[in-house]
């Protein structure tokens, strides 16, 4: 991902919430890396204090931390995201450093963002950026996550040309307006892993690619072989009668999303751990249902006389970034234990 972000002389801004450790942030310096994506105010403080200096928090500013971010801004490079006048005002009256604005576009995913064809509003809010000293416009930013429900590489790739088209046709619009030297930004893991040609932004800030997962797999935007993470989950119990095996291994560590396969719900796919990590995917095998700590493995006669009570079977997630964040840590397959950020009294959020 960092080659290919030199190839079309863009910056990599890379997200770390789907991994949320120190010790990986540290494997992305090796590639170069100096700017940073997170999701939350917790989040960039825990990275500012392992060294960290340009960080983007990708979720709409929130007016209720505004003490956490002035300590922040004080010390590092912080982009922050605005998509409203009053959060912009706000900012301006509050603010005690120099922060960088990114003003949030909705170009389809419907999630957040100003929409793409609300001239009107975004050019409001470009002047109520720039009336403050201390917020300095940066550019216009967006996350294309209906990547992730596209059924095809052709249809990433499109949404991606269309998404970036509407960017593109904002920005033209906002040099005519005499907003000049700003960016643009994007975010997906789907289309920065399939889109060779990324040169009309200035900016990506992909996050999933460093583990991809089933949902990658799926929409053809991951290989098998390039799934980094799992879950080893023991083998509980089994019922003939249904081919169905228990594992200790529920929503508590997989959350509930799911991909579906000709209208069957799947919450992951099964393998078996071998000399040096886990084996092919099995076939005609899958998480089938999920309750807190229960998951339900559905499987074929062969697959199901070959595991016993007590074994360990691997899970691969359907989603890595939720998977990472309930799990907690990670071991590698040399058994080293690598930690990552805890919510702590010290980085209060919503998540407790």
């Amino acid at each position: 991902m960092a080659q290919k972000a030199r190839r079309n002389g863009v910056r990599f801004r890379p997200h770390f919430k789907t991994h949320q450790s120190a010790r990986i942030g540290e494997w992305y310096r090796e590639f170069g890396v100096e700017a940073i994506t997170v999701s939350s105010v917790s989040m960039a403080t825990y990275f500012a204090e392992h060294g960290w200096d340009d960080i983007t928090i990708a979720f709409p500013v929130n007016l209720l931390e505004i003490d956490e971010i002035n300590k922040l801004a004080g010390r590092i490079k912080l982009n922050l995201l605005v998509e409203s006048i009053k959060a912009a005002r706000f900012l301006a009256g509050n603010l005690q450093a120099e922060v960088q604005a990114w003003i949030k576009i909705d170009v389809g995913y419907h999630r957040t963002g100003i929409p793409n064809d609300d001239f009107e509003a975004i050019q409001s809010l470009c002047v109520e950026t720039w009336k403050s000293p201390l917020l300095r416009f940066q550019g216009i930013l967006t996350h294309a996550g209906h990547t992730y429900e596209a059924k095809s590489k052709d249809e990433i790739e499109f949404i991606y040309r269309s998404s970036v088209a509407k960017l593109n046709n904002i920005r033209e619009r906002l040099y005519s307006a005499n907003f000049e030297n700003m960016e643009i930004s994007v975010g997906d893991t789907p289309a920065c892993s399939i889109v060779h040609d990324l040169g009309d932004v200035d900016e990506i800030r992909p996050g999933n690619f460093i583990f991809c997962d089933v949902m990658q797999l799926g929409i053809g935007s991951c290989s098998e072989d390039q799934i980094a993470t799992s879950v080893a989950c023991p083998v509980v119990a089994k019922h003939r009668e249904r081919n169905e095996i228990l594992l200790y291994g529920g929503a508590i560590h997989f959350s509930k999303d799911y991909v579906l396969d000709d209208g069957t719900k799947i919450y992951g796919k099964i393998s078996l751990l071998g000399k040096n990590g886990w084996g092919p995917i099995v076939e005609n095998t899958y998480l089938a249902k999920i309750s807190q700590e229960h998951g339900t493995v559905k499987t074929n006669d062969h697959f199901f006389d070959r595991v016993n009570i007590g074994d360990i079977l691997v899970v691969l997630p359907v989603h890595s970034c939720l998977t990472a964040n309930l799990m907690g840590k990670y071991m590698t397959l040399g058994g080293e234990m690598i930690s990552m950020m805890r919510y702590t009294s010290k980085y209060k959020t919503n998540h407790g």
